[in-house]
């Protein structure tokens, strides 16, 4: 009999230990719907996870035309067949009843639904009439990191040759746009360095911001895998919250929000002063050590930790393991990323490795992580503020070959200033430059910050909102046309997950009523637009997902991300395979920069770099004296403050993030019973010492005020550290019977109407992370508690009288493995 797992009360299954530099064993999960035994399954289709960037492989079970269940697959590096909670549970969301199966389109104030034709037409009149009048200037595209290879491509495509706007980007702006940046800026290129095997290999893995137990669980799993086995690594944890992932570490640094900048200044500094530094590689491969370690020289733990409020003695521990590392591998995600100086903090982590010269083993990476299953691919495919390719904008050489590609003149791509990033975009509506706005696969109602005043853009008369979605979520709401999207399992197309691994997602199902995939949508608007090469040729001349890759793998072909070795056959029924794919390297590449950057030279580089602390872009003329031989760069960052400051008015930090249980705005997990059961409502994470002072306890309905807006949540008491408000930003005002609609005066529940409108000079991503605010009791909780898991980093303090969060007899889902169970972390029946 298989065993079985209540995956809701245990995320994270049961162990399957290994040891160091043995291969990670295989344990196959799966969920079927209640009744369908795996013998009742008419076909199993091929896919991968589209709820976090992990990528895990797994096959859809089908029955007629209804997907009935889900399971990972065995022969996948990536996840060796294990699925977290999102992926078991998520594809329920499908099926929702109020899936949208018609356009829509606004008439008298109201959204009422239409034919394809006439939603169409309405929005390529609007696009015609905006480019006679206002120029493509006038024309903006957001998209999201959620959508395939083969609809980032041809979005790319349409919008930048065809409309020919810079207006390009996506919600990867909100999740993973300092990882880019932040490559950039250390190898002169995107792409990330190491990969998921290197949790196999390393002896310490330092993860940095990044709460990979709820972000990322498979991987997870691998390392508590690894901590069951001989010769387990230690780990290092930076976060402020009392993580699954501190919990396990042999040092957890739990800083200020806003000075990782200062922290990481101190690790290298104790690096440094100890001589822990791989002087030959440094000689080798990169160049900018000097002003690196002078930019240290007095950045003490002692002077960190009057900083960050970490004591000195503990950052000194974090560097004596992080400097005797044998094998180190890192990670990095939004604790840095959505943070004050975030790429001048990422960039910090990629100096740790340089210096230490680990880099291109296994267990020596680094891993700028994603937040979002596809956002490798915006990067990639230029849908994301980039041109496609990794092509740098500011070379003419880098144009003129993706003019070729396209066969189009050079001047009808738009490269006369940096491509518009999410953030401007937003101003330019707002400012009334920008005068129509497709939004595709994202929520921007809900995640961007300051939502009062996202609003006020999506509902000014003069702005066209088009929302191509699955859903009528907040965004949809405020549309001018809506657009009823396919998702995944019912449409087919590749994905790139945080470690290069491409993956095929084939369709499984019909979409339901007049549904369209998203590349669909995006051809039939080039088609009635009627874009042309410079031959009056058509500009984009494929037809379906197939021929849209091969079109996007001549684009890639030369390029970093090269899929010309890449097929839909290749990536039938394996495994995924991992970019640069070619001649040179025909079952793909595990770890780049073996044998140093292959990228950084002046003549092919991606950027030419910018100032960590301003912002401000390098030209060629300056990237070429620092790094005439496209070596690595070390690039020293000094700390400043913070922007926003608690003061006597907001006395708290209020910092934003995710639980396990859901992805993004709920848009899709809060569809799926388990996983909305277990995390239904927003909550209000504070310290024990905090809640004592100020007489609250658990459960209390509390408001949390900044200069911007309000929401209300019940209180969870943590062990998060002192000063800190935590709030989960997934939850918005529509997804739930009685939500506050935006127009009300009372505060909602949505995490962003608190959060600031400012974002890194480098990467332009907003820093959720850093608002000042307030905290005001409005009752006491009688008997309620917060509607938080107590199986995460939102556990209660150990004397809370919680109930503990359990998803019951419809979350068990099975686990097939070679070993016999062992219950300490998963539990089994």
């Amino acid at each position: 009999m298989e065993p079985s797992v209540d995956r809701i009360a245990h995320p994270w299954g049961s162990r399957t230990p290994y040891d160091r530099n043995e291969p990670w064993p295989t344990r196959v999960d799966a969920y079927l719907a209640e009744g369908i035994e795996p013998e009742k399954v008419d076909r199993w289709v091929q896919a991968a996870s589209i709820l976090h960037s992990d990528g895990d492989a797994m096959d859809i079970a089908v029955v007629g035309n209804r997907i009935v269940g889900v399971r990972g697959r065995a022969t996948d590096r990536v996840n060796r067949g294990r699925l977290g909670p999102k992926d078991l549970y998520g594809w329920q969301a499908n099926a929702a009843p109020d899936r949208l199966t018609r356009p829509l389109i606004r008439r008298d104030g109201h959204l009422v639904e239409c034919d394809w034709d006439d939603a169409m037409e309405r929005v390529v009149a609007r696009s015609k009439t905006l480019l006679n009048e206002r120029g493509p200037g006038s024309i903006g595209f957001y998209t999201s990191g959620q959508l395939f290879l083969e609809d980032y491509y041809t979005l790319a495509v349409l919008a930048r040759a065809g409309i020919g706007t810079s207006h390009l980007d996506g919600n990867t702006r909100l999740c993973t746009a300092t990882a880019g940046e932040a490559l950039k800026e250390s190898f002169g290129c995107d792409g990330q360095p190491g990969c998921y095997d290197d949790f196999d290999h390393a002896d310490v893995i330092a993860l940095f911001g990044h709460n990979i137990a709820e972000t990322q669980p498979v991987q997870w799993m691998r390392i508590l895998d690894r901590l069951e086995g001989a010769d387990a690594p230690r780990l290092v944890c930076v976060d402020p919250r009392p993580t699954r992932v501190a919990r396990r570490s042999a040092v957890h640094l739990a800083p200020r929000v806003g000075t990782n900048v200062a922290l990481m200044n101190a690790l290298l500094h104790e690096i440094i002063r100890a001589d822990r530094v791989d002087h030959d590689y440094v000689a080798a491969h990169a160049v900018g050590y000097e002003e690196l370690a002078e930019q240290v020289r007095n950045c003490s733990p002692e002077w960190a930790a009057g900083i960050c409020d970490v004591p000195a003695a503990r950052i000194a521990e974090a560097a004596e393991i992080l400097g005797d590392a044998d094998r180190l591998t890192s990670t990095v995600l939004q604790g840095f990323y959505q943070s004050h100086q975030a790429t001048a903090a990422a960039v910090q982590v990629n100096n740790l490795h340089l210096i230490r010269g680990m880099l291109g083993r296994p267990g020596a990476g680094v891993l700028q992580m994603n937040g979002q299953p596809t956002a490798e691919n915006t990067r990639e495919c230029g849908a994301d503020g980039d041109l496609p390719g990794f092509r740098n904008w500011e070379n003419e050489a880098h144009v003129a070959d993706l003019a070729k590609v396209w066969n189009v003149e050079p001047s009808a791509i738009p490269h006369y200033a940096p491509p518009t990033h999410a953030m401007q975009m937003f101003r330019y509506a707002e400012q009334g430059s920008i005068r129509m706005l497709w939004i595709s696969g994202t929520n921007p109602a809900v995640s961007l910050p300051e939502l009062s005043r996202i609003r006020s853009i999506l509902t000014q008369e003069r702005l066209f909102v088009v929302v191509q979605d699955l859903f009528l979520t907040e965004s949809a709401r405020l549309a001018d046309v809506v657009l009823p999207a396919a998702t995944w399992g019912e449409k087919t197309g590749t994905f790139t997950n945080a470690d290069r691994t491409v993956h095929l997602s084939e369709k499984a199902v019909d979409p339901p009523g007049e549904a369209r995939p998203d590349l669909d949508v995006f051809l039939d608007y080039a088609a009635r637009m009627d874009f042309r090469d410079k031959d009056d040729g058509p500009l984009v001349t494929w037809h379906d997902p197939e021929s849209a890759f091969d079109a996007w793998k001549r684009c890639s072909a030369g390029r970093p991300c090269d899929y010309t070795g890449i097929t839909y056959d290749k990536l039938r029924g394996g495994s995924g395979v991992q970019w640069p794919c070619n001649g040179e390297s025909p079952d793909g590449t595990e770890r780049l920069y073996r044998d140093g950057p292959a990228w950084a030279h002046p003549d092919i580089c991606e950027s030419y770099g910018k100032d960590l602390v301003t912002g401000a872009a390098d030209g060629v003329v300056e990237y070429r004296s620092l790094n005439p031989g496209g070596k690595a760069m070390i690039k020293a960052a000094e700390y400043l403050p913070p922007h926003e400051e608690p003061s006597p008015a907001y006395p708290f930090q209020l910092t934003t993030g995710r639980t396990i249980y859901h992805f993004h705005t709920r848009t899709k997990t809060g569809r799926a019973p388990q996983l909305d059961a277990a995390a239904p409502d927003v909550w209000v994470e504070i310290s024990g010492g905090d809640a004592e002072a100020r007489g609250l306890g658990e459960g209390d309905l509390v408001e949390v005020t900044t200069p911007r807006g309000a929401l209300r949540g019940r209180l969870r008491v943590t062990d998060i550290r002192p000063g800190l408000l935590f709030v989960p930003f997934h939850y918005g005002y529509w997804d739930t019977p009685g939500g506050h609609g935006p127009d009300d005066e009372t505060p909602g529940r949505a995490a962003n109407e608190a959060t600031v409108t400012d974002w890194d000079p480098v990467s332009k991503q907003p820093l959720f992370k850093t608002a000042a605010a307030a905290l005001t009791l409005l009752r006491h909780a009688e008997g309620a508690t917060a509607p938080a898991p107590t199986t995460t980093a939102s556990a209660p303090i150990r004397n809370a009288d919680v109930l503990a969060t359990a998803g019951g007899p419809g979350a068990y889902a099975s686990q097939v493995r070679d070993e016999p169970p062992d219950t300490e972390e998963g539990g089994t029946r």
